[in-house]
């Protein structure tokens, strides 16, 4: 409360006539470190929500936060150019639209991630680093954490080859906090060509305990895109979930309880960007729509995935793929400008990988436009980007498509990784016969 007070946070006046004053309540939360002891107590003042109830959703608080991609290419930078990590705390914490900023001065560079009240800190310049953390010290009440080791349940190691950066602790605390700290495990996320239904099975009796452990599920996606296929499944049935929508998450449980140690490991390499992109035509047996999956590496280190459906239902294959063409080129373009405001340019344009040889086509020939009208917008969305060079199509066959074929690593007791490789199994929704006819159009 004196901090607060010292900030100059706020200014008492009297109510202004006919205004409902907002409550707002203290929230208290013990943060530990990854072994377990007390790393420090906080205290949150925050302004009370329209439903907000003890013992519903009390201790839910919201609040502008960097996005997992900006967090993953400021760890694949650093690897990179081996840049150090620095991790402040601000003891008062307050609100902003922003959470990258960036100093450039023409010599060096500083960049500063925000999230809430937790700082990274990084540059290619110690002195700049240092001369921006005694800066913020002079404003607000700081404290220097050193080197980053652990980060919003991320744990960050350092080794030779770069850094590697896993949830272990995070997923030990939700097994513990589900009870499946004994389960047995297995070898993957979800039953093969399996579709969860809408009317399977009865109604799950704890509607409230599926989307925290959902919810759970979606932020330990943060470093394990080997689970985002599933948990993508699990998230389409949060209003009425049922007994088999909550034995799919039990089999993720299971998954991560044989996998604790595995996460990402960001290595040396180049800045060129290159993407992977698939969709399965029709995939889900409820509505017919197909799901996006797309991968997006920066060198060697992968940065950005996503597993979602796609809004409206496609008439064809070659629809689904183009739609997934879209989504995984406007994050491209996305992540061209955040690499430009970090003054780092490439020497290539980024790579498209598809493995729709129709897609493509209709990306590159504008003759095949007329037979597509009803997907006019992503066409010229991707085509524009093709013709002014920001991107370049290129074909993958199935069998090395990323976007659904992850590529994970697993820690060892020695510090080294061991490659692996975790997926699902890909149904097209298509039979060989439309694939032929559509190969011959393009």
């Amino acid at each position: 409360m004196a901090a607060l007070t010292q900030q100059h946070t706020w200014t008492l006046v009297p109510l202004p006539p006919n205004k409902n004053l907002v409550g707002c309540k203290w929230i208290y939360k013990v943060k530990r470190h990854p072994d377990g002891s007390v790393a420090r107590y906080k205290a949150r003042l925050v302004a009370k929500g329209f439903s907000q109830a003890a013992g519903l959703d009390y201790y839910e608080t919201f609040s502008p936060v960097v996005k997992p991609t900006t967090v993953r290419l400021m760890f694949s930078l650093a690897a990179t150019y081996g840049w150090k990590l620095k991790q402040l705390d601000v003891k008062n914490a307050f609100l902003h639209d922003s959470s990258l900023f960036i100093k450039h001065d023409g010599t060096s560079i500083v960049v500063l991630l925000l999230y809430v009240d937790d700082i990274i800190l990084t540059g290619d310049s110690d002195e700049g680093v240092h001369s921006v953390i005694q800066q913020l010290t002079t404003e607000f009440d700081m404290k220097d954490l050193g080197l980053l080791q652990y980060f919003l349940g991320l744990e960050i190691e350092y080794h030779s080859q770069g850094l590697f950066v896993h949830q272990s602790k995070y997923v030990k605390d939700l097994l513990h906090k589900t009870a499946m700290s004994d389960c047995k495990s297995c070898v993957t996320p979800s039953y093969p060509n399996h579709k969860l239904l809408k009317h399977s099975s009865p109604p799950y009796k704890d509607p409230t305990t599926y989307r925290s452990i959902v919810g759970a599920l979606q932020y330990l996606t943060f470093t394990r895109p080997d689970i985002a296929y599933s948990v993508n499944q699990v998230c389409q049935f949060m209003q009425a979930p049922l007994e088999s929508h909550f034995v799919a998450v039990k089999r993720i449980l299971r998954y991560l309880k044989g996998t604790l140690g595995w996460g990402i490991c960001f290595r040396y390499g180049s800045l060129d960007l290159k993407a992977y992109t698939d969709a399965d035509w029709a995939g889900d047996p409820n509505n017919r729509r197909s799901t996006t999956g797309f991968v997006i590496f920066l060198g060697q280190n992968p940065i950005f995935w996503s597993s979602k459906k796609q809004h409206t239902v496609s008439r064809s294959s070659t629809e689904a793929e183009y739609r997934a063409m879209a989504t995984t080129t406007a994050e491209v373009v996305w992540l061209q400008q955040l690499l430009k405001d970090l003054h780092i340019s490439s020497s290539i344009s980024p790579i498209l990988h598809c493995d729709n040889i129709s897609a493509m086509a209709l990306a590159i020939n504008p003759v095949l436009h007329s037979k597509a009208k009803h997907i006019e917008i992503d066409c010229h969305f991707v085509r524009e980007r093709v013709q002014q060079g920001t991107i370049t199509l290129q074909y993958v066959a199935s069998e090395h498509q990323f976007a659904v074929d992850y590529e994970v690593v697993r820690g060892s007791e020695e510090g080294g990784r061991e490659g692996e490789r975790v997926g699902h199994d890909k149904e097209k929704g298509r039979d060989k016969g439309e694939k032929g006819r559509e190969s011959r159009t393009g």
